[in-house]
């Protein structure tokens, strides 16, 4: 590489870094801007759902239009307490004051920093129901005098009067991510006003920062929702911001964080439409997103209750599937072939060898192996392929200085595409192997980040495989890259050069006819680029590249010692001479481009007439 190609090259460079900084920064302050606006959409929203959102209402607040005389307004005296049912999964705790779910903790996880699993907390937490009586209430801002428990089941009863009620009934089976949630409305038809033709139902929570990295927990924490009759879901665009209005009938809402989701499930009729949106947190405020949802019910007088569920679990595909609602489509397993290789090969085989070896750092490595195991036919093809390339470097070499000028280009490609023919070589050969381990490779790249299985796993020097490693803290933040060295992201780097660097002497018969500056880039800049991309991603997906890259190095020099290239090429001398019958494509092949030569033959005599 001369000189002037160099400093190009890092004119290049610095132009793209350029761009790309400048790029973000303006992104940034229109994703500020976008939060401004959505701030004071919020706040001006209808008063009953910002006074839920802002914080828990005084004891004396029944209503937006003033106190209720009778039974309601006896609930203003009511002391607040909290209830809780629990099982073998979690547990729930609840509040009289809205009859509503204030907090959840899972058993068996710990938040980063060995703190109790909080999915949400009291502070951050409303359920209200609106209903039109003599005045709009809203069950948030009361406090249920009546409550009936028993072991796992637990009822708040609302009086409208001495003879008509609402019941909030909470039920938790053992062994179970699920919470039965019923509404029963028991001579509530003669209360509501006959004008109240839908039930609007606002459900939020603050969702605590659960995982070391804030910025790459962020990327996978969003609200989602599930269409009646869909197969698939739908999730808002990830970012600082977000909202959705839906019109059609919404089977559930999730509010998913990158390895837990709450889900809230309409199990009889549907909601009939909504709106879902959330907000991220400051980075050290210990929260990592606000979600909101406003639901609507359709009610007429004849409806005397709806049926619904919430799940409070892990995003667990196993445990997700299990509830046979497509709550496993929270978890992020790719598009197409990408996502049907980790649903029918990569997850079967993870929890098979999780249920036979402890440590998933060994896991990781067999699956590796595995996977190059399945692909080595192909690797082994490729590798016959570039050789043969290699063998023939010698006659396209020839067939360069035969045809120089640019006049006979044509001429020249006819001639080497004659010889591969020949010589029984395919160029495309050594593309096999790429086309069947890119597809992997995506899909490693979505399923180690969303295995919860990974999750507190350590490994070497990696306390955490769903997380970064890091083997040096760094006392300031670095652009792109950020506060801490990644050893696994520096090996895969490092292992993807080496495997770049033989790839490349393996290949000379086609690599030396790159562009020099797409070569440099391949094998030095990519690395690098790498490094920075993975510092703080999942440490459990460097270690798969590294070994990935480790393994195709091993291959590369295992072939090499049983391939003897000089018999090769006497075979293929002798497949040369050996006569070969054309197919239709290359008879079509060949008279193409017999007539683009007979037609630059005849431009090329216009020219000189």
């Amino acid at each position: 590489m001369n000189k002037n190609t160099v400093i190009g090259l890092v004119l290049i460079g610095a132009i793209l870094f350029g761009f790309s900084w400048y790029g973000q920064q303006q992104q940034a302050v229109v994703i500020k801007e976008q939060a401004r606006i959505d701030s004071i959409a919020l706040a001006n929203a209808p008063v009953e759902i910002t006074n839920s959102i802002i914080g828990n209402p005084a004891n004396d607040s029944i209503g937006n239009n003033g106190a209720i005389d009778g039974v309601l307004s006896s609930m203003t005296k009511i002391e607040k307490k909290n209830f809780t049912i629990e099982n073998s999964k979690m547990i729930v705790t609840l509040s009289n004051r809205g009859g509503a779910i204030t907090s959840v903790e899972l058993k068996g996880y710990e938040a980063y920093g060995k703190k109790p699993l909080m999915l949400f907390n009291e502070e951050g937490s409303i359920f209200n129901m609106n209903l039109h009586l003599e005045e709009q209430i809203n069950t948030s801002h009361i406090t249920f005098e009546n409550v009936i428990e028993s072991d796992s089941t637990i009822t708040f009863r609302l009086y409208a009067d001495s003879t008509s009620y609402v019941d909030f009934k909470y039920a938790l089976t053992n062994d179970s991510y699920l919470v039965d949630f019923d509404v029963d409305m028991v001579g509530m038809d003669n209360m509501i006003q006959p004008s109240q033709r839908t039930i609007d139902i606002t459900w939020a929570n603050v969702a605590p920062q659960q995982e070391k990295g804030f910025s790459y927990e962020s990327q996978y924490v969003t609200a989602a929702y599930k269409l009646a009759g869909e197969t698939g879901i739908d999730e808002l665009s990830i970012g600082d911001t977000s909202n959705e209005e839906i019109e059609n009938k919404i089977e559930w809402v999730a509010f998913k964080q990158q390895f837990f989701s709450s889900i809230f499930v309409a199990k009889g009729d549907n909601f009939a439409s909504g709106d879902v949106s959330f907000q991220s947190s400051e980075e050290g405020s210990g929260d990592i997103k606000s979600f909101y949802s406003n639901l609507k019910l359709n009610y007429t007088p004849d409806v005397k209750g709806y049926d619904f569920e919430f799940y409070f679990g892990p995003n667990s595909y196993s445990e997700m599937k299990s509830y046979d609602s497509s709550f496993q489509k929270l978890i992020p397993l790719g598009w197409g072939i990408i996502g049907w290789i980790n649903r029918f090969i990569v997850i079967p085989t993870f929890d098979f060898l999780g249920n036979h070896i402890a440590n998933y750092g060994w896991i990781i490595l067999i699956l590796t192996l595995l996977i190059k195991l399945l692909i080595f036919p192909f690797t082994y093809k490729s590798y016959i392929s570039m050789a043969k390339m290699r063998l023939l470097k010698p006659d396209i070499d020839a067939l360069a200085e035969k045809f120089p000028n640019k006049e006979d280009a044509m001429q020249k490609q006819q001639a080497t595409m004659q010889l591969y023919s020949r010589a029984g070589v395919s160029p495309m050969g050594g593309c096999l192997p790429m086309l069947f381990q890119m597809p992997v490779l995506f899909a490693m790249f979505k399923f180690f980040p969303a295995s919860i299985e990974l999750r507190g796993e350590s490994f070497l020097w990696a306390n955490d495989l769903s997380s970064y490693d890091s083997i040096l803290n760094l006392p300031f933040d670095i652009p792109f890259y950020g506060n801490h060295v990644s050893l696994f992201a520096l090996l895969m780097g490092i292992s993807m050069f080496i495997s770049t660097k033989i790839s490349m002497a393996q290949n000379s018969a086609t690599s030396s006819q790159q562009m020099p500056g797409m070569m440099f880039m391949t094998t030095y800049i990519m690395p690098v680029m790498l490094i920075v991309w993975f510092n703080s991603y999942s440490s459990a997906l460097s270690y798969y590249y590294f070994l990935s890259n480790v393994v195709t190095i091993g291959q590369t020099y295992i072939i090499r010692q049983f391939v003897d290239e000089k018999k090769l090429h006497d075979k293929m001398k002798s497949f040369a001479n050996m006569p070969k019958k054309k197919n239709k494509w290359q008879m079509r092949y060949d008279e193409a481009i017999k007539q683009q030569q007979e037609a630059a033959k005849l431009k090329n005599e216009s020219k000189k007439g």
